[in-house]
This record gives C-alpha cells, sequence and structure tokens, in this order.
C-alpha cells in the first residue's frame, strides 16, 4: 500500500480509547490488513476528519508494526473542531483518509538526547523514548502535565525513572525547572522538544546559548504567520504572471485569495499541508511544520510561509 504526500490511504478505526478524559487514542488499519507505508519515530500523518477539517497527528505507535497507525488526539471544545469531530463523531469500524507519513522531526545522530513533552506532546516523543531506550542510546525524558490522571501512556514511563522524569504540575510542586537540564550547552546532545507554545518559549528561552542545530521542535497548535517579526513582501503567481503583495498582517494564502487564486486549504496554521504550492524561484521563510529539508527547496506553506528577502516568491499550483 503507498500513497504520496497530497494522496490518501483509506483506514478503518480498529480500536478507539481514552487515554485519558480528554484524549482519545486511535488504532487505524488497512480492511485487508496490507502492510502500511513505513515511518520512522517523529513521524506524523494528515487524516481528513469528520467535519472535513485535515489535521496532522504525531504516530505513536512502534514504527516496527507495519500493520496499524497509532494516534492519540486532544479534544480542544475551543479549537477549530477537528479534535471534536475525531472523539465525538467517529466509531471502531469507520473509515478514515490519512496521508502516508511525513516526518520533519527525525531523530539525528547524537552521543545522548534530551527529550522534552509537555500534554499531548508526549504523541511524536514516546516512540522517539522507546526507540532510544531498545537501542541502548543515552536518553533522558522531562515528561510535563498537570497531573497523573491527564497523563497519557503514563506507565510507559513511571516504571522507568533512571530514564524518564515525569511531573505534574498540579501536584503542589508547580512547575518544574528547566534550567539544570539545559543550563550546560552540549554539542553532543539532541534536544527534542514538544509540547504547547508556553512550553515551547521556555525550552527556546532556555537554549538560546546552545547550537541551533542541536536544538529540534514539533509544535502540535501550529505556528502564526504575522507575529511581531513578519514583513510585507511579494509573489509572483506564475500561471497568470499576476503580482500578490502580502502585508506584514495577512498571509500569502490570504493574499492569493483577495486576487481570486484558488488555494486548497484546511488547518491554516502550517501542520497539514494541504495549501503547499510549488515554489519556482525566491528564497521562503518557511514557518511551517510539514515540510522535510528535501522538500523545502521545492515547496512552500502559504497560510504560514513567508519571503525571506525583498525578492518576490514565484509560485504555482502543485499539479501545475
Amino acid at each position: 500500500m503507498s500513497a504520496t504526500a497530497t494522496e490518501r490511504l483509506s483506514l478503518r478505526i480498529a480500536a478507539k480509547r481514552m487515554l485519558t478524559p480528554d484524549i482519545c487514542e486511535f488504532d487505524l488499519r488497512p480492511a485487508d490488513d496490507r502492510a502500511l507505508p513505513g515511518f520512522a519515530p517523529g513521524a506524523h500523518i494528515n487524516v481528513d476528519t469528520p467535519g472535513g477539517a485535515t489535521r496532522s497527528y504525531s504516530l505513536t505507535n512502534d514504527p516496527a508494526e507495519e500493520h496499524r497507525y497509532v494516534i492519540a488526539v486532544a479534544r480542544d471544545a475551543a479549537g477549530r473542531g477537528g479534535s471534536v469531530g475525531m472523539v465525538d463523531r467517529t466509531a471502531v469500524g469507520d473509515p478514515l483518509a490519512v496521508s502516508a507519513p511525513s516526518n520533519a522531526f527525525a531523530l539525528r545522530p547524537a552521543k545522548r538526547y534530551l527529550l522534552v513533552a509537555g500534554g499531548i506532546g508526549i504523541t511524536p516523543i514516546r516512540p522517539m523514548f522507546h526507540r532510544l531506550r531498545a537501542d541502548g542510546a543515552d536518553v533522558r525524558l522531562v515528561y510535563l502535565t498537570r497531573s497523573a490522571q491527564e497523563t497519557a501512556y503514563l506507565d510507559d514511563f513511571v516504571r522507568d525513572p533512571d530514564a524518564a522524569t515525569v511531573h505534574h504540575s498540579a501536584d503542589g510542586r508547580g512547575r518544574l525547572d528547566l534550567w539544570p537540564f539545559l543550563a550546560e550547552p552540549d554539542d553532543d546532545t539532541r534536544v527534542y522538544c514538544c509540547g504547547g507554545r508556553p512550553l515551547m518559549d521556555e525550552v527556546r528561552a532556555l537554549t538560546m546559548h546552545w547550537r541551533p542545530s542541536v536544538v529540534h521542535f514539533e509544535a502540535f497548535t501550529g505556528v502564526d504567520a504575522t507575529d511581531g517579526t513578519a514583513l510585507p513582501f511579494r509573489a509572483v503567481w506564475e500561471p497568470t504572471g499576476a503580482t500578490v503583495d502580502v502585508p506584514a498582517t495577512g498571509t500569502l494564502l490570504d493574499a492569493l485569495r483577495a486576487q481570486d487564486i484558488e488555494v486548497p486549504s484546511s488547518c491554516e496554521s502550517g501542520t497539514c499541508g494541504t495549501c503547499r504550492l510549488r515554489l519556482l524561484a525566491g528564497e521562503p521563510e518557511h514557518r511551517d511544520l510539514v515540510l522535510t529539508d528535501a522538500e523545502r527547496g521545492a515547496f512552500v506553506i502559504p497560510c504560514v510561509s513567508r519571503a525571506a528577502t525583498d525578492e518576490p516568491l514565484h509560485l504555482a499550483p502543485t499539479d501545475g
């Protein structure tokens, strides 16, 4: 069974269980039990949710399991509906269309590893931890949640205190001080962090003195295309030659649509890849969480990414 990044695999929900009051695990399998496209720790798939939105979910099972993909979805009542639809409007046996796995958060060789996960951010970190432990690597996991009841896969880690630190902030201890883990920069250690924006911002601040190439982030809440660092830029839509002006306060996707250039989209937060466009010329400032390093010279995600220079981006549809 195979699929490209834009094609879909037809899977069914073989099992569904609540890991916590708000986090639901899905076991997804092909109807004929054929082997699925392989993946490595850190990979994710795009899922077409019941409401029609496409969302990205990290694969949290052992990559050696070729017969299934396992994801965990945090139900967010204040979100845009994708997670609520997955948790509330699906049942065992239902079909789901998913993409082949993609990985922009892959493990890279190192002498040591520090893995930092917050809440649902454990999903890509979990297979990393188990793979590194099985390989005998020097690895330390720091897993931060509010309480034991809200901790997905808790049993996986409390049984391994030599390598895993699990901290619950609601137990009267407050937030864990991460400085002791990050105070001394080490070019032989790779840091992998996944969690909510406050955790990501904290780890970024605490690793400012580290070499950037050894600190890796995976955000599951999407990214901001118009933060305080955004600048205006231009793009050229090659099929018509139209020049598109993108303001500092707007996205490339919105600017294209304002000129009646139709681009399909779903998450609009840089996590699903639905809106990807072909990059023909120009230097983009990639802000997405989808494209691999190999893809970044050929594609751009217009819902979040921008131009890195004064030269315009020259764009075309992916199938053009």
